[in-house]
């Protein structure tokens, strides 16, 4: 399996949502669009699933435009919507049979997505009693009923609460095992923990194709991070005029404070803050957070 997407445009009268974006993904990869509100990754992921053209450019699946080949994306809407009178077993054979499947077939195939998905239980429960996480997980079940190659999810957590946004999480990381997933989120920690490889998107653009640990490594500098106590906060003013000391940012009682060598300086600056009688409560080699790598990317 192999997805392409070839310097994709498409604007809304005056409004360019997603500009000259190109990028390709393999069978295996979990690939997360991640960006603010309004950078474009719906439009993308509405692209990628044929659900609008774009204006210039290309989507090829295997090769064949994506038009001739929907039967190989599932597709996960941010709100899934379905026929509340209706049963979870009645909502896939529904859902099965536009797709073209036999009833033959999703008799015997119902029962195993429904225990995959976490809700053989509920088979014969009628929809419009699910929560937010059992929609969710009906939306994975409907995406997955006619095996496709590829998964295309657009906020699968974000309306959820947080009971419902880990049963999900803990869905789409079992899923991912054995199919490639392309998902939308601006829920960073969710994204961390699920996705191998990010792209970020900044008004409709591409600004990072990387993965988290290339990311981490390329972010991190030589800073280290020292907690203290609120009355030993005027040692600040004797660190800032110490001479392998770069940089300082407090936060609270917290000092991220950048050295010239992480090796060196990080036993000089901690006997310095003992001679000054500084209470620690925390000295650490500074790391960091996914969230503070895309306030520094995507936020400008």
């Amino acid at each position: 399996m192999k997805l392409e997407i070839k310097h994709v445009k498409k604007a809304f009268k005056d409004k360019i949502a997603v500009n000259d974006f190109s990028m390709e993904l393999n069978a295996g990869e979990c690939v997360g669009l991640i960006g603010p509100n309004g950078a474009g990754k719906s439009t993308l992921i509405k692209m990628i699933s044929d659900m609008i053209n774009p204006d210039e450019g290309e989507v090829l699946l295997n090769g064949k435009k994506i038009t001739q080949a929907k039967r190989e994306i599932g597709y996960l809407p941010q709100y899934p919507n379905f026929y509340h009178w209706m049963t979870a077993r009645e909502t896939l054979t529904f859902m099965g049979q536009l797709s073209g499947l036999k009833i033959e077939e999703l008799t015997k195939s119902i029962p195993v997505i429904l225990t995959k998905v976490g809700l053989s239980d509920a088979g014969n429960s009628k929809v419009g009693t699910f929560s937010g996480g059992m929609k969710q997980r009906l939306g994975i079940a409907q995406a997955l009923l006619h095996k496709p190659s590829l998964i295309v999810m657009d906020e699968p957590v974000s309306a959820l609460d947080p009971i419902g946004r880990r049963e999900v999480i803990n869905l789409i990381r079992d899923i991912k095992l054995d199919t490639t997933i392309v998902l939308s989120t601006h829920i960073l920690s969710d994204a961390e923990e699920i996705c191998d490889r990010f792209i970020m998107i900044r008004n409709g653009i591409k600004i990072e194709d990387t993965t988290i640990a290339e990311l981490f490594a390329r972010s991190n500098k030589n800073k280290l991070s020292i907690e203290c106590t609120a009355k030993d906060l005027k040692w600040i003013d004797v660190a800032k005029k110490l001479p392998y000391v770069k940089e300082i940012e407090v936060t609270g009682h917290r000092l991220d404070i950048e050295v010239e060598n992480i090796q060196t300086d990080k036993n000089r600056l901690l006997e310095n803050a003992l001679v000054h009688e500084v209470d620690i409560v925390k000295f650490e080699i500074h790391t960091d957070t996914l969230e503070e790598i895309f306030l520094q990317l995507v936020v400008k």
